[in-house]
């Protein structure tokens, strides 16, 4: 992990209230893993918590890298108002990033992603890809109008979307497309709302490589205070616990309580 003023060189909006921001540094050559996350410092002295923030691209070749998110407090807000130009105090990477060394050229494996939980499966399939794996996205939104980054996922391989009002793809969410499909994955990558993380677990039970992201609110971002601690199913007294964003955010399934 290290610290950087990284330059703004992009800002654009995809959907309402969904903005991709592309960052440059040097702090990118030390980004490798996809899944892993930046802690961004909101530039507004009143807001004092950095905003964890997944990666959604890395490119080594121009040192830049991009995060998505969704607009939906003071310190997002503050993110969607910068422009080129403009810095920001970022942390990272951090975060354990999914695992992809059982993985080999012919797999094929299920990338699983819901809502704001999508962006860092981009960069996953992108590396998946690179490694001779096929990947089938497994998409949610809550309506049309919120549905992005669908050509993009569809360049490296088959993408199905479902939204919750029938609007675009399916009608329904992740679980109805997960329902409709007959094939047999290597492995189960997922990211999204603890209620799509419990509809992948419940129908990947048996899996032997199933990895969750998970989505928690976060203080430090580097396992220091605690904030983001989810229970383990071995606690029966309630006292041992997991730190999202130290030894997570991606758990095998079965590693922690959702």
């Amino acid at each position: 992990m290290k610290q950087e003023m990284m330059e703004i060189v992009q800002q654009k909006q995809l959907a309402p209230k969904i903005f991709e921001m592309t960052l440059k540094g040097d702090l990118v050559k030390e980004m490798q893993q996809p899944g892993q996350f930046l802690h961004i410092l909101v530039p507004r002295a009143d807001l004092l918590l950095r905003r964890p923030i997944s990666l959604n691209h890395i490119d080594h070749e121009t040192n830049t890298c991009r995060i998505i998110y969704r607009v939906e407090g003071d310190g997002t807000s503050v993110f969607s108002t910068l422009s080129a130009g403009d810095y920001l105090d970022v942390m990272g990477p951090l975060g354990n990033g999914f695992d992809l060394s059982d993985l080999h050229t012919g797999d094929e494996v299920f990338i699983i992603g819901g809502g704001i939980g999508v962006p860092p499966l981009y960069e996953l399939s992108k590396q998946l890809v690179k490694k001779g794996i096929k990947p089938t996205h497994f998409l949610g939104f809550a309506t049309h109008e919120v549905v992005y980054y669908e050509k993009e996922f569809n360049r490296l391989g088959e993408t199905r979307i479902a939204t919750d009002d029938g609007t675009y793809g399916m009608h329904g969410n992740v679980g109805n497309l997960l329902l409709g499909t007959k094939t047999k994955p290597t492995a189960v990558f997922a990211c999204g709302s603890n209620g799509l993380l419990k509809t992948v677990e419940q129908l990947f039970s048996s899996h032997q490589n199933v990895q969750l992201s998970l989505e928690s609110r976060m203080a430090c971002g580097i396992g220091a205070c605690y904030a983001c601690v989810c229970h383990t199913p071995e606690d029966e007294t309630g006292t041992k616990s997991v730190k999202v964003c130290d030894e997570g955010p991606i758990f095998k399934i079965g590693e922690v309580i959702i």
